[in-house]
């Protein structure tokens, strides 16, 4: 099985309010970046990449815990993440129960978890010889 698969698995075999929530974090990352990379990583963790890992959605007992992986380089003016706010690197999003998925507040800060791995992409020889 494809990551794809395994992703849709992992969401069918969810049941209960976990399960619409990721649902709707998948639908909301891959609206916001259709170029995103969708992997399967660390026994069971769905990840989204483009030019490195953008984040990831992990279903627990009692939430969804979406994590983004330089989470700590963006900026959050909309006030989503709630955990994981001292490190500095990740920045992760609980989801409860009842609690709804801000759509276009989560395609700002996926775009701009996007935005952040391509401004790392160092230029090939090819191009930086074009460049000059």
């Amino acid at each position: 099985m494809n990551a794809s698969e395994l992703i849709d698995e992992l969401i069918e075999n969810t049941h209960d309010w976990r399960k619409e929530t990721l649902q709707d974090i998948r639908r909301v990352i891959l609206e916001a970046d259709p170029e995103a990379v969708e992997e399967w990583k660390w026994r069971g963790a769905p990840v989204w990449s483009h030019n490195g890992i953008v984040c990831l959605a992990v279903p627990f007992k009692d939430k969804v815990k979406m994590t983004f992986n330089d989470g700590a380089s963006l900026l959050d003016p909309d006030k989503l993440f709630n955990n994981e706010l001292q490190g500095n690197k990740w920045r992760a999003i609980d989801f409860y129960k009842d609690d709804k998925v801000k759509e276009a507040e989560l395609k700002k800060l996926v775009l701009a978890a996007v935005a952040l791995n391509l401004s790392k992409v160092k230029p090939t020889a090819k191009r930086a010889k074009k460049a000059q």
